[in-house]
């Protein structure tokens, strides 16, 4: 009988546990636990059929896979507590493989906290990861072994698409797939207000508008095409989607998104310093 995969989150957010799911179901891997905030880790155990864990440092002692499901801002303290385990656990061989979510936070830094070449790997995943719809980008370390590799790929997949990249974009891609669900959802609400201006009820503005920007991003990946030819199939000489373009134009809307991305990006690589 092999041996059951240990899977910890330190942290049981949003994200924590949107990646936790993928194991969920798997008959091979047994879920652990942390968070500061006793209630919400009880309350989301139950859910997993995970065990709660009393420390950090214990998922750190234990587990295979431990994903760093914490703010930016709180992965230096959360590092400190388990770094003396972790350079035990490297120098006996046995090191497990830390997977972070921080923006700003590259694998260097991370190793050099620990003071240990233990495994890394860094993703940015978004929040339809919650309903198995996520785009998650990843890179990693030199010192993950391929089958570790190839099982975290596993668990990531059931959250959506995963995707590698060099790591020296990821402050690119925190800022575009990262933060972009918001900018979406934002263009959302604008289309659903927009119909409501126009005389429609609120529930089926919102329908409309929601579908629309699903189906047109559905569109955009099974055909291939480029998202100015798409447009252009919508848009009839003198007609009335010419008029709503033209519109966005005189407000800088690409512009205005572009520079939305750029922000974003931008704050990524401040909360690396």
């Amino acid at each position: 009988m092999s041996k059951k995969l240990l899977v910890a989150s330190i942290g049981c957010g949003n994200m924590g546990y949107a990646l936790m799911k993928g194991t969920a179901s798997g008959s091979d891997t047994q879920l652990f636990i942390t968070d500061a905030d006793a209630e919400k880790a009880k309350a989301s155990a139950e859910l997993l059929g995970a065990e709660v864990l009393k420390s950090n440092a214990e998922a750190a002692e234990k587990c295979d896979i431990i994903f760093l499901a914490v703010k930016p801002q709180v992965l230096q303290a959360v590092l400190a507590e388990i770094a003396q385990t972790i350079k035990k656990r490297c120098d006996s061989g046995n090191a497990p493989v830390l997977v972070s979510m921080a923006a700003g936070w590259s694998i260097e830094k991370i190793q050099t906290v620990l003071n240990a070449k233990t495994p890394v790997v860094r993703i940015m995943p978004n929040t339809p990861a919650l309903i198995g719809k996520g785009m998650i980008v990843m890179s990693h370390s030199q010192e993950i072994a391929p089958e570790k590799l190839n099982q975290l790929e596993k668990i990531l997949g059931a959250a959506g698409i995963v995707d590698k990249i060099d790591e020296r974009f990821f402050d690119a891609v925190t800022g575009l797939s990262g933060s972009g669900p918001a900018f979406v959802y934002l263009f959302i609400e604008a289309l659903a207000d927009g119909g409501v201006r126009a005389g429609l009820p609120r529930d089926k503005a919102l329908l409309y508008a929601a579908q629309t920007v699903f189906g047109s991003a559905a569109m955009l990946k099974e055909t291939g095409k480029h998202p100015g030819e798409l447009k252009d199939m919508v848009t009839s000489p003198g007609g009335t989607t010419i008029a709503g373009l033209l519109s966005l134009e005189d407000g800088a809307f690409r512009g205005t998104v572009i520079k939305a991305v750029e922000a974003a990006w931008k704050r990524s690589i401040e909360l690396g310093i």
